[in-house]
């Protein structure tokens, strides 16, 4: 007679990971120190993956928020010709020495930047 030992021998493992809540069970295998391995290995890829997530967002919070680069994101734009300006499009704020700005004077624009941030 077949599956009689299932009735006999429980061989399932239930593992919880208290500081966490993250609960994990393995029935896979007739032999509960397989099935424990088993359960310890889903285990650690969850809380290995539950800290990827955190470092994660740590990043992105650190970093703030990520915008790929292309046509209608750029943060400023430069007109050289045939008049000179320069407009930082967040914070509307305009330059009309280009030259200055084209060789390092940004402070203005860090100025500007700094109070929208500042206030939302």
């Amino acid at each position: 007679m077949g599956g009689q030992n299932v009735n006999k021998v429980s061989s399932a493992v239930r593992l919880t990971h208290k500081p966490t809540g993250i609960v994990v069970t393995n029935q896979r295998e007739r032999d509960q120190n397989r099935n424990r391995e088993l359960a310890l290995k889903t285990l650690k890829g969850k809380l290995l993956a539950l800290e990827e997530e955190k470092i994660k967002a740590e990043k992105l919070k650190l970093r703030g928020i990520h915008v790929t680069p292309g046509w209608g994101n750029q943060i400023r734009n430069y007109v050289l010709h045939p008049y000179h300006l320069v407009k930082d499009t967040r914070t509307q704020y305009e330059e009309t020495d280009s030259d200055r700005v084209l060789n390092g004077g940004l402070e203005k624009f860090i100025e500007k930047e700094l109070q929208y941030f500042a206030h939302g």
